[in-house]
């Protein structure tokens, strides 16, 4: 069953937190084609758009993740963490049975190296995620691969579409590297110094690819051309690099890493800034912070005592989102493995109780992580001419009472489904007068009234 496309959607007299200005009270917000037409108070309805009265709702920029695997299906799982590092970098994936990598000797071979693999290529509508994180206001994800040790260009993507190619907002937008170690068994790098090591000398071949390719196209005739290199082609490519960052120590280390490669770096983890929100102004360095935030293990033994480090991160973590936005930096958050809208919604919560603001909690999932990844000029506010990605809530977001209305991706309407039956709020979406109703199209509206032309 089938809704009839509209050619508008109009949202009236909603509050709307643009999160680029002010809010506004009473205003109404004018969707077509896939792009906010405009926004603002007195707005004169177009005669052929569905109108969502909006009196009692809150229109909010759609969320984005700020590092995430949503949209690739086969990264759907997510492994166990093995130890407080781990728990904010992702572990390496599960080898398929009966293959074995070959065993790297140096640099040279370029192991875990998977630099030129693009998530726009590995993007799917089919991941069963989407429509779980759709239902907690996410409209879009900053999305990676997620293998070996250079593990790929990431892409921002919209979390619905009818094909991958649809998703895609932009590409590519960074290159992750994660700091993993196979063990002395696989060969070189086999421990933390030697990948430090590894990463190091793969910039350094880049920029010598770099020059030789310039020094070659300058003068062409009479020189040997330089040969083809797809891994550091991908390393090129990549406007930014995100290194992981978790603990104190490593925060120190990254910083200094970024400075040597000189690459725009981007840190994430972040779970014991709380230690160096210092360095972290003083570097200028964006950050994403995980809400996967540390907590006792579920299957710990009762009689196991936890250090006072462990308790002091557990403490702490939640704060650093808070002490980030009082020292002004740049920041952003991410769901760190976590799909569920209960844990999300929880996970948020649990940083604004430790001192972060609701503004800047809705900045930092919306405005910040475009302006993190160069993208704040179609995402992250409720401004004309940017992408149709909104939620509408029915409150204050992330209050345990408030539920998600409906969410908008590039203009298509979706309701998520509630637990219970419940009847239709005063949100409730209208046809325009000067159309007919039918009980058909009534019912359908609520899984999707819009959509890109």
């Amino acid at each position: 069953m089938c809704a009839e496309v509209p050619s508008a959607v109009a949202i009236k007299d909603a509050r709307v937190v643009t999160v680029s200005g002010a809010d506004l009270h009473k205003a109404t917000v004018l969707l077509r084609n896939g792009l906010i037409e405009d926004v603002g108070p007195n707005l004169t309805i177009p005669a052929d758009a569905w109108v969502i009265d909006g009196s009692s709702l809150i229109v909010y920029p759609g969320f984005i993740d700020g590092l995430s695997t949503w949209g690739i299906p086969e990264l759907a799982a997510p492994p166990p963490a093995a130890s407080r590092t781990a728990a904010s970098t992702p572990a390496a994936p599960t080898p398929t049975p009966g293959t074995q990598a070959p065993r790297a000797h140096g640099p040279e071979d370029r192991p875990h190296t998977y630099s030129y693999e693009r998530a726009a290529d590995m993007i799917k509508p089919t991941d069963r995620r989407l429509e779980t994180v759709r239902s907690a206001g996410f409209t879009g994800s900053a999305t990676f691969p997620n293998r070996g040790i250079i593990a790929g260009l990431g892409a921002m993507v919209n979390l619905a579409g009818d094909r991958g190619s649809d998703m895609v907002v932009a590409q590519p937008i960074g290159e992750q590297i994660i700091l993993r170690t196979a063990g002395f068994r696989a060969g070189f790098p086999n421990s933390l110094m030697g990948v430090l090591a590894y990463v190091r000398q793969v910039y350094l071949d880049a920029e010598q690819y770099k020059q030789a390719k310039l020094v070659y196209a300058s003068r062409v005739s009479g020189q040997e051309r330089p040969g083809y290199d797809h891994y550091l082609e991908g390393l090129a490519e990549a406007p930014r690099i995100l290194l992981p960052a978790s603990e104190a120590q490593q925060i120190d280390r990254m910083i200094s890493f970024s400075a040597e490669l000189k690459q725009p770096t981007v840190l994430y983890g972040l779970h014991e800034a709380f230690k160096r929100i210092g360095e972290i102004k003083q570097s200028n360095l964006p950050v994403l912070v995980s809400l996967k935030w540390p907590e006792k293990p579920r299957e710990a033994n009762p009689a196991d005592v936890p250090s006072l480090r462990d308790l002091e991160l557990r403490a702490n973590a939640p704060t650093v989102p808070g002490l980030l936005a009082k020292a002004g930096v740049k920041f952003a958050l991410y769901s760190d493995t976590m799909d569920q809208p209960a844990d999300l919604k929880k996970a948020i919560k649990k940083a604004i109780d430790a001192g972060l603001s609701r503004a800047d909690a809705i900045r930092a999932l919306t405005l910040s992580t475009a302006e993190i990844y160069g993208l704040s000029d179609r995402l992250g506010s409720v401004d004309k001419g940017k992408i149709a990605n909104l939620v509408v809530m029915n409150g204050e977001a992330f209050e345990e009472k408030t539920t998600v209305e409906y969410v908008f991706v590039d203009g298509k309407l979706f309701k998520p489904s509630k637990e219970a039956p419940a009847a239709a709020p005063s949100g409730s979406p209208q046809r325009p007068a000067s159309e007919s109703h039918s009980d058909d199209a009534d019912g359908a509206r609520d899984s999707a009234i819009g959509g890109r032309n």
